[in-house]
């Protein structure tokens, strides 16, 4: 991914869902020896966020603005939200933004 991208991911992350937030990077596109086509985004916060479907919206609607039309997974995980085997997957596979 390129400097910019990755600062696109970011700002609209922020902007979403706080200064706080943390993103990473997870799937194909941590190996750049991979061609995967999406880009797999795991984003967490420890604030507790009203509405989950809203948010994930809200960061799907501008990332694909600021990115192009490509395929992008996002994955939220908030103060409420239960572990579940995704998340630790994205954690130990990702790579922080």
């Amino acid at each position: 991914m390129s400097s910019s991208q990755i600062q696109a991911i970011r700002q609209t992350a922020q902007r979403v869902l706080g200064v706080d937030v943390r993103v990473s990077v997870f799937g194909s596109r941590v190996n750049d020896n991979s061609k995967g086509g999406d880009i797999d985004l795991f984003f967490e916060t420890e604030k507790q966020v009203n509405n989950r479907a809203k948010a994930i919206c809200q960061l799907s609607g501008a990332l694909t603005l600021a990115l192009g039309d490509r395929k992008i997974d996002i994955i939220l995980k908030d103060a409420n939200t239960p572990d579940a085997p995704i998340f630790d997957i994205a954690k130990r596979t990702g790579v922080q933004i």
